[in-house]
């Protein structure tokens, strides 16, 4: 779900192939570099009514992998069913924590669960958004720990979501893994540098939305450049934030492919280098998907 939006992108260059998804071109040219569009909501209506288009177009740009978010456990049989039904589609699940005060309580039990299905790879989203629900932050804070324990029971990545509250997200960050470690992945990172190097002295992840493409994120991509390229990842949180030309307009997972291309210049490598990077760092977070995929 998204967080800050700051204006605007710089232009990518990233040509379109027909129907506007970013590719390599004409069906004659050889596939594009294969990428991984780690954070999707490919259940939302917004979507869900077209969504073999929305797939199809996916890979034609190059995403041959995505991993759809349930943002409520309600909505884990629509996700789990999208995975089930698509090659190379996975899912995570946990609760947003826009939606925690609605909510009923969940338990590591809950999602521990839900993790034993082979094509379930995350444990979230979760997190703290204090921009729109700062008045639910105790429970918010509650229910991201209970995720964090289930991602340790799990062995499943954390999928953060954070928003105005990067001092108590670092601080229960770090104390969680001083109790206990746990990997994860700060989900279409726009917060503070603070909280960024914070999350990578974890050994923590970063990941790169449409939002890293915006012309008036320079100081984003500052804190994107200045961190190891093997701890990055792309994604789209489609049906939000697609990055430029497609501002405004509804995001899909084949908008990866343009996300990486800023990714790629900010980095200062080639796009098939980025996209072979972003893949392998992809593969070893989300080490069950890596597994599935292979089998």
């Amino acid at each position: 779900m998204p967080p800050a939006k700051p204006s605007a992108p710089p232009p990518t260059g990233l040509p379109l192939r027909a129907g506007g998804a970013p590719g390599g071109g004409t069906s004659g040219e050889a596939a594009p570099p294969a990428i991984v569009d780690s954070h999707c909501h490919l259940d939302f209506p917004e979507l869900a009514g077209e969504l073999d288009a929305v797939i199809a177009r996916a890979r034609a740009a190059g995403v041959t992998r995505m991993v759809t978010i349930a943002t409520k456990l309600a909505a884990v049989p629509g996700a789990r069913a999208i995975a089930e039904a698509h090659e190379g589609v996975f899912f995570a699940a946990g609760v947003h924590p826009m939606n925690v005060a609605d909510h009923p309580p969940v338990a590591p039990e809950d999602i521990e669960a839900l993790a034993a299905h082979p094509r379930m790879v995350g444990v979230g989203e979760t997190g703290l958004d204090y921009h729109y629900t700062s008045e639910t932050a105790a429970v918010q804070q509650a229910s991201l720990r209970v995720h964090i324990e289930a991602a340790r029971r799990t062995g499943l990545p954390l999928i953060i979501h954070a928003r105005a509250a990067d001092d108590d997200m670092a601080r229960i960050l770090s104390e969680e893994h001083a109790a206990g470690p746990y990997s994860c992945v700060m989900h279409c990172f726009s917060s503070g540098e603070a909280l960024g190097r914070a999350a990578l002295d974890l050994g923590f992840y970063l990941s790169m939305s449409g939002i890293a493409a915006f012309p008036k994120s320079g100081p984003l991509r500052e804190i994107f450049a200045a961190a190891p390229l093997e701890r990055i990842l792309v994604e789209t949180d489609a049906p939000y934030l697609a990055p430029p030309p497609h501002r405004g307009r509804r995001c899909e997972p084949a908008h990866a492919a343009l996300t990486a291309r800023v990714g790629a210049e900010t980095f200062g490598v080639d796009y098939a280098a980025f996209a072979a990077a972003t893949s392998a760092n992809f593969d070893r977070l989300f080490g069950k998907a890596a597994m599935a995929q292979a089998a």
